[in-house]
């Protein structure tokens, strides 16, 4: 990490063996993502519960070049919460997946072709730089501009030209954010 791991604790007296805890947890996130810039963690306790043990609750917020991840463990029903360490565990276990998930995305191995549907140019409008693809799945039809189309360009496609696409929900209606011929 760049920047010195920052642990605060709200609502209960520092420990350094919780403090302890959280930076050999905090340590191996490294494993997960090597681009960490800076890691802050907040345990504080919940005292409203005079009937029962404290619930502790974990924030941890870690940053990347390209993207902060928070992680807010508050489980207010979840007796085994009273454990700090258990809210502490937890916690990691939750940015752990979190961070894998985003080193996955930034690596490319999560496929965006779930995203996109399939369709072909239904109507093209030159002079007002857009068109409009009739989708495969189930024939509505959405708006593109001509800054939208990759590969080729605007000027390669042809009414009936085959295209893949990313649909987005837009005013008045669906429009494709990038198409593909």
């Amino acid at each position: 990490m760049q920047i010195p791991l920052q642990i605060i604790f709200r609502g209960i007296p520092p420990s350094e063996a919780v403090e302890a805890n959280i930076r050999e947890k905090a340590a191996k996130l490294e494993q997960f993502n090597s681009h960490i810039m800076s890691c802050r963690v907040a345990v504080e306790a919940d005292h409203q519960h005079s009937h029962q043990g404290n619930l502790y609750h974990v924030r941890i917020d870690i940053t990347t070049p390209q993207k902060e991840l928070v992680v807010s463990r508050e489980h207010h029903d979840k007796h085994a919460h009273e454990d700090v360490y258990v809210a502490v565990r937890d916690a990691f276990r939750a940015a752990r997946r979190q961070l894998e998930d985003y080193s996955r995305i930034i690596r490319g191995e999560v496929k965006t072709h779930d995203l996109q549907g399939n369709g072909v140019v239904a109507r093209l409008i030159p002079e007002e730089d857009h068109g409009f693809i009739e989708a495969n799945e189930d024939g509505h039809e959405l708006y593109f501009h001509r800054n939208s189309v990759r590969g080729k360009g605007f000027d390669a496609l042809e009414v009936g030209s085959k295209v893949r696409y990313v649909e987005e929900e837009a005013d008045p209606g669906p429009q494709a954010s990038s198409v593909y011929p």
